[in-house]
């Protein structure tokens, strides 16, 4: 995935935004001219996790350009420094620092706790707010960082909640017995899994079998031979990505199993399905958003739109999570009367309690610095045509 532009890109956004900022704003009936907010961006751009930090930018930046249009935070227009950090860890630290030598004023970050340590590592540090806009674990915060991670936060949605809200799909589908295939890369796809397993089997279903794989120990062949033989209702798989999970669904099919295949939203999209006409994909996922064209918010459907006549069509549903990560920059800098220290910064942060944003409802807590209660979009792929089907709470609610 290749991405054309200055390291340092200022952008101009508006949105729920203005109404959070409140009384304060109304008197900046034009763009903002004030000393920019400098979002520092350490993201990847060219590997692994380039499908799900690059719409959650672009979605970002279509948010923040509405807001400085309409006269910014209090005056002020929100900025962006990107660097590409290519996923490597010497370059993701590198980078962080980087940024926070320019000015940053808050840190961005990977979509992956594992992947982007490096970079949160300093942005707490240097007493930042450190964001991400779809990280999914409950390690984005103290949990992992400690006393620091106060200032780690997450747009994304917590796994567990993720892996319960896949379990109440498989009920509400029918299927009553499971393959579970974890790839045991990094934490997210242990903690969903993890998760799926645990409300699937409180619901009354049965896992038929645990298979795990590490992405690229070319053992995946011999995963899929395994779960082949097995013949359950549905496959859950939790993994990032290509190339392994292409050639896992790829097997399956193509030994005349069509199995349905559920997965979180690392799966969201078809950029990592097999390419032949011949595969017929029968892939479910949970997401933020459809990008199908039908997605029930017109909002959503909107910023799509803007989306692809800029040119970066999104990948995945991940763009509304950058989008509902400005929202709550934006909320936390009026919440305490527009400082930028981090430590205030993340106390607001911590109150949000249905926050509105174009990703839905963001709730926080003291422990939880990732986002948990909030909806999810259930999405079919059948031969490579995605819908959407419905909507889903990790509570079972629908």
């Amino acid at each position: 995935m290749k991405r054309i532009r200055a390291l340092s890109v200022a952008v101009t956004v508006i949105v729920a935004a203005l109404a959070v900022w409140g009384s304060s704003s109304s008197a900046h009936s034009g763009a903002a001219t004030g000393k920019p907010i400098e979002i520092g961006v350490a993201i990847d751009f060219s590997a692994l996790m380039a499908p799900t930090d690059d719409p959650a930018l672009y979605g970002a930046e279509i948010e923040a350009a509405k807001i400085n249009a309409a006269g910014g935070v209090g005056g002020r227009p929100i900025k962006f420094m990107v660097e590409n950090t290519q996923l490597k860890p010497v370059q993701t630290r590198s980078d962080a620092l980087n940024l926070v030598s320019k000015g940053a004023n808050v840190l961005w970050v990977t979509c992956d706790v594992d992947f982007s340590t490096p970079s949160i590592e300093v942005g707490l540090a240097a007493h930042l707010l450190t964001v991400s806009p779809c990280i999914g674990t409950d390690q984005m915060g103290p949990k992992r960082f400690g006393s620091q991670g106060q200032l780690a936060y997450s747009f994304g949605n917590v796994a567990q909640d993720e892996g319960a809200a896949d379990a109440q799909i498989a009920k509400k589908q029918g299927w009553k017995t499971a393959d579970v295939v974890i790839d045991k890369q990094i934490v997210y796809n242990q903690d969903v899994c993890q998760a799926f397993i645990s409300k699937f089997q409180a619901l009354g279903g049965k896992v038929l079998t645990t298979q795990t794989w590490t992405q690229g120990d070319h053992t995946i062949g011999n995963v899929a031979n395994r779960v082949d033989a097995t013949h359950p209702a549905v496959i859950q798989v939790c993994t990032t990505g290509a190339p392994d999970i292409s050639t896992f669904l790829s097997d399956i099919r193509s030994a005349g199993n069509m199995t349905p295949m559920l997965a979180p939203w690392s799966l969201d999209g078809t950029w990592w399905m097999p390419k032949s006409a011949k595969i017929d994909t029968n892939v479910w996922t949970d997401s933020y958003a459809s990008i199908y064209g039908d997605d029930p918010n017109a909002q959503v459907r909107a910023m799509i739109a803007k989306l692809k006549a800029e040119g970066h069509a999104p990948t995945t549903g991940g763009f509304v999570t950058g989008a509902a990560a400005i929202d709550g920059i934006v909320a936390a800098i009026k919440n305490d009367g527009g400082s930028l220290a981090g430590a205030k910064l993340a106390a607001a942060m911590q109150k949000f309690h249905d926050l509105p944003t174009l990703s839905g409802n963001v709730s926080f807590s003291a422990t939880q610095h990732t986002v948990f209660g909030r909806d999810y979009r259930v999405l079919e792929v059948v031969n490579g045509q995605g819908h959407f089907k419905y909507l889903i709470n990790a509570s079972g609610g629908s």
